[in-house]
């Protein structure tokens, strides 16, 4: 029998608990990009304090998503070991220890704990879509654009507020103060975690008579067809997040130089022209459960994401002075994509042990292309001497995916175990 995930905590106040959950696992997402999006904007702060080369500030920048592509089949694991909930509150100490280590004040330690925080939010990344799936299955895709967005909030308040918190108490207390956002997090987060793993106690607290199956009995009681079509969607998921995080890494490094270059912008301001492919993620991220909730099919949302991502590469190429239009179309493409990529797997995972491990998947294939983006497009564009081949690049690379997303968004083949018999609704993925 397999383990049938909970799905939105009913019973008596149950509205008030679910409120509460949600609310803490928001804070949980506030924290998952904000310690790694506070350093390039003081990041030639961070090189003279400690003394850092050019090849030192990449490897700083780039060790966590290194992170996240090396670590997410060992944090899966991890998950699958100690639960969700508890595997948010390791998640949470770690990027408060990590950003404390992280303004220690010479370069081992500053790597050290740039390490621990890509580990610690590697795990949170495999947690939250686990937790959503399980406690959060009927209202994924609302949850999941919650989700989203708060990360793409956390970024943008640090991308913001660093710089004039490090001229008034200097970058090693500019980087050190957003732990706070995870204590906060934390202190909210271990009363939560408590609630979720209680809801699965029996009455009088014993657990043992309702052990839940491991992630092999799961998997062994699915039939075939279920199995592929798990595999199916893993394949497809994960190559469609390949080209998301590719498209996200790789605008994000070079999107100010190419608006430079192509338009003549002064550096401030192709820095501040890049805000809106940050800031309209969150936009993004709430379209995607609107559409859903107006019965557009996931199809339907997924090419219009994806339409709308295509923008960015191919405007810059035919028609760069409507550069605003683009960037903003493909920042909230890039917040909405995320959301039905991982509404998906939320919503079409049969058990639980199939989304962490599909989730899994998917961020280690997506996070490996990721950390090379913007090294190959700055080779590509060195090499061809402009701008055309890299953005015709970035145009097939998702291309790619909206191939991918196009079969994997299309009806459902399977249904997940709690989930009534018959054809798929409209608005639903």
């Amino acid at each position: 029998m397999t383990r049938r995930p909970r799905n939105d905590h009913g019973g008596g106040g149950g509205a008030v608990r679910t409120g509460w959950l949600l609310g803490a696992l928001l804070l949980v997402a506030l924290n998952l990009r904000a310690p790694i999006t506070s350093v390039p904007p003081v990041v030639d702060d961070v090189a003279a304090g400690l003394g850092l080369s050019s090849a030192g500030v990449g490897l700083l920048t780039s060790v966590p998503v290194l992170c996240f592509a090396l670590c997410t089949p060992l944090a899966s694991v991890a998950v699958a070991r100690l639960g969700p909930e508890l595997s948010l509150g390791v998640a949470l100490g770690g990027i408060v220890a990590g950003t404390l280590l992280r303004s220690g004040g010479n370069v081992p330690v500053a790597l050290v704990g740039t390490a621990v925080i890509g580990v610690a939010i590697t795990i949170g990344n495999v947690a939250v879509p686990v937790l959503i799936t399980r406690d959060f299955r009927r209202r994924a895709a609302a949850v999941t654009g919650a989700y989203s967005a708060t990360m793409n909030l956390g970024s943008t308040f640090t991308t913001m507020l660093t710089v004039p918190l490090a001229v008034t108490f200097g970058w090693q207390w500019a980087l050190a103060g957003w732990g706070v956002l995870a204590v906060v997090a934390l202190v909210a987060w271990v009363p939560a975690g408590r609630a979720l793993a209680r809801l699965g106690d029996p009455p009088g607290g014993s657990r043992a008579s309702t052990r839940p199956p491991s992630a092999r009995a799961e998997l062994a009681a699915l039939s075939p067809g279920a199995r592929r079509s798990a595999r199916r969607l893993t394949v497809l998921l994960s190559v469609a997040f390949a080209g998301q995080a590719t498209g996200y890494y790789a605008m994000t490094a070079w999107l100010p130089a190419i608006l430079q270059d192509r338009l003549g912008m002064t550096d401030a301001a192709a820095g501040g022209a890049s805000a809106p492919f940050q800031l309209c993620a969150v936009a993004g991220s709430f379209l995607v459960p609107l559409a859903f909730a107006r019965a557009l099919s996931a199809r339907t949302t997924a090419m219009v994401m994806a339409a709308m991502w295509l923008s960015l590469p191919v405007g810059l190429l035919v028609a760069p002075g409507l550069w605003l239009v683009w960037v903003g179309l493909a920042g909230a493409a890039q917040g909405g994509n995320f959301t039905v990529i991982f509404t998906l797997v939320a919503q079409r995972s049969p058990v639980l042990s199939v989304a962490r491990r599909a989730s899994a998947a998917i961020q280690t294939a997506g996070y490996a292309c990721a950390a090379l983006a913007p090294t190959w497009m700055g080779a590509v564009h060195a090499a061809s001497g402009g701008w055309t081949v890299p953005l015709a690049l970035i145009a097939g690379v998702l291309g790619t995916m909206t191939a991918t997303m196009w079969v994997a968004s299309g009806r459902a083949t399977a249904q997940p175990p709690d989930e009534p018999a018959g054809p798929t609704a409209p608005g639903r993925p």
